[in-house]
């Protein structure tokens, strides 16, 4: 007799029709489409249908509303929202009940991939731009077919404008994201919605190695970005400043200065990843 639990045993394929395990949820249904053997974990799919639905609700949703969103019972969902409220992957609101999505999640996929290592590298070095610009800055990498704020450095002045941790953007709509459809890949490219439309400007952008646009919510932003490589070559990440206009005697670089210091910050974060700058090899030689 096997010990493996019933519900953990895949079902047989049957032609295009898949027999189906006991949960009916999205997953299931995809899976008959393409045939695929199918492992049933109804409450594990319950919980991340919940964390997925969660991560587009800043403001949170109660109980009741997320039920309603699911098109699931409030039985069905209670005890997989305590569960996940009591790890620490949601937070209660105690006035109106909401339940949020924390930064627990941002934390675990840093501590699983390569963004550990990025946001450690550039912590100091971003703390250091942002010093001498007396300007906010923060770090975008790649995640699916948008841009996800994975670090950020506040301005140390006395006013400022940031951009909160985790947000996703979109990347054929903004700076950060022109940045990274530039220096990817065209088999990477080819898959994010709008890119495609962009292939003359990112050009543009991979040959003076930066982009400049003007923020589309906030007047008298402008947004200028770099790219961060890894040791292989390929873009990690963008470096983004959202330069903010001032108008006062507060001490301030301007926005040509800054762009020369966000360009080295790149270049230097970079090469602490390991990437070899082939240009500056060159540049060398014909001093030499």
């Amino acid at each position: 007799m096997s010990d493996v639990p019933l519900d953990l045993i895949p079902t047989r394929d049957t032609g295009p029709a898949a027999v189906m395990a006991a949960d009916t949820g999205p997953a299931a249904a995809a899976a008959a489409d393409t045939g695929r053997r199918v492992y049933s974990a109804p409450a594990l799919e319950k919980a991340i249908d919940i964390v997925e639905l969660l991560a587009t609700e800043p403001r949170g949703l109660t109980i009741t509303e997320i039920a309603n969103r699911l098109s699931r019972s409030i039985s069905e969902l209670f005890r997989v929202v305590v569960v996940l409220d009591r790890r620490g992957w949601l937070h209660k609101d105690r006035d109106s009940d909401r339940y949020r999505v924390t930064y627990k999640l941002l934390e675990t996929a840093h501590r699983a991939t390569p963004a550990q290592e990025l946001t450690q590298v550039a912590a100091p070095l971003m703390l250091a731009l942002a010093a001498a610009a007396m300007q906010s800055c923060h770090l975008v990498v790649v995640s699916g077919a948008h841009g996800l704020i994975v670090h950020r450095q506040e301005s140390p002045g006395p006013t400022g404008f940031a951009v909160r941790l985790g947000t996703s953007i979109a990347l054929a709509t903004n700076c950060s994201g022109h940045v990274l459809l530039a220096f990817m890949s065209a088999g990477a490219r080819s898959a994010i919605p709008g890119a495609a439309a962009l292939d003359a400007h990112l050009a543009t952008i991979r040959a003076r190695g930066h982009e400049t646009l003007k923020s589309a919510r906030m007047a008298g932003v402008s947004d200028m970005s770099c790219p961060i490589f890894g040791y292989d070559g390929h873009v990690v990440a963008a470096l983004t400043i959202p330069f903010l206009e001032v108008i006062d005697e507060t001490p301030h670089i301007s926005a040509a200065d800054t762009l020369i210091a966000l360009k080295r910050t790149a270049a230097d974060i970079s090469q602490a990843l390991g990437w070899f700058d082939p240009g500056e090899a060159s540049a060398s030689e014909d001093a030499a």
